[in-house]
């Protein structure tokens, strides 16, 4: 029997109607932005009214292959720290997507910290919000989704990136690396805006020792670093010269609160 892991945040983070949601990403997505090829994408993953015009910018701006690795953090504390979906397909309302089981298997083969794992994913948001933008995108495309958790200058990171990288090459396949996170949480805007144009700098020169010095000297709040220094390493190994800021925004921008925002940023890694 085919394991299928079903959408838990549909009709929460964004539409649980097909129509409906639809109708929402072809609002995100801009269909005469130039598309490049791309080894990595950084992309937010809250609720779409506040963060899926980010994430729409930044997918219409590469090119979306046969396969796409999905890093995201664990935001929930269950399952492996270091988890590949082990589910045979994920689904949302728009339907069900395949994941890249060959790949899978020399991850986990690859690297000395992934595990093949469902509990990790079962609650988890950060990659859920991605797969609908990807399925519009990218008809038949395929999924590896990898879970997160750990501490900042976890050297895992470098690993699983490294890791990443050679499976990549060895596959012989164009396969796109999408780290999702989020940026500053819960803080003014412009003290948000500032610490996260910090960060974004680091990640701009692919510099994955400089982020996670900046995360710790500014106490940035961003709970994707994980998959972001994961990205870079990954991508760099790939031969990535350099990150492109999409677009950046606050919660504030949607919300009208500009006390209390949580920042999100688009950025391409080619």
């Amino acid at each position: 029997m085919e394991k299928i892991r079903r959408a838990v945040v549909a009709g929460y983070f964004y539409p649980d109607k097909k129509s409906y949601l639809l109708k929402m990403l072809e609002n995100f997505i801009e269909e005469n932005a130039e598309k490049e090829k791309a080894k990595a994408v950084v992309v937010p993953h809250a609720g779409y009214i506040y963060s899926g015009k980010t994430a729409g910018a930044t997918y219409s701006r590469v090119v979306i292959p046969e396969t796409v690795i999905i890093l995201g953090p664990n935001h929930t504390g269950y399952g492996e720290p270091f988890a590949v979906s082990s589910h045979d397909k994920w689904e949302t309302p728009i339907g069900e997507i395949e994941i890249d089981k060959e790949l899978v298997e020399k991850l986990v083969e690859k690297s000395r910290y992934l595990e093949e794992d469902t509990v990790a994913h079962e609650r988890e948001h950060s990659i859920e919000v991605q797969i609908p933008f990807l399925q519009v995108l990218k008809k038949d495309v395929k999924i590896v989704p990898i879970t997160l958790e750990g501490y900042v200058d976890n050297p895992a990171w470098i690993e699983i990136g490294e890791s990443i990288g050679e499976v990549i090459k060895e596959s012989g396949k164009e396969i796109l690396i999408v780290a999702s996170s989020d940026m500053t949480h819960y803080e003014p805007h412009n003290v948000a805006e500032e610490k996260d144009n910090y960060a974004i700098e680091a990640i701009k020169l692919l510099d994955e020792n400089l982020l996670i010095q900046r995360i710790y000297e500014k106490n940035i709040s961003m709970c994707g670093y994980a998959p972001v220094i994961t990205a870079i390493v990954a991508s760099k190994s790939l031969g990535a010269k350099e990150g492109k800021l999409v677009r950046y925004t606050t919660s504030g921008e949607t919300s009208g609160d500009y006390g209390q925002v949580v920042g999100y940023a688009g950025i391409i890694i080619v």
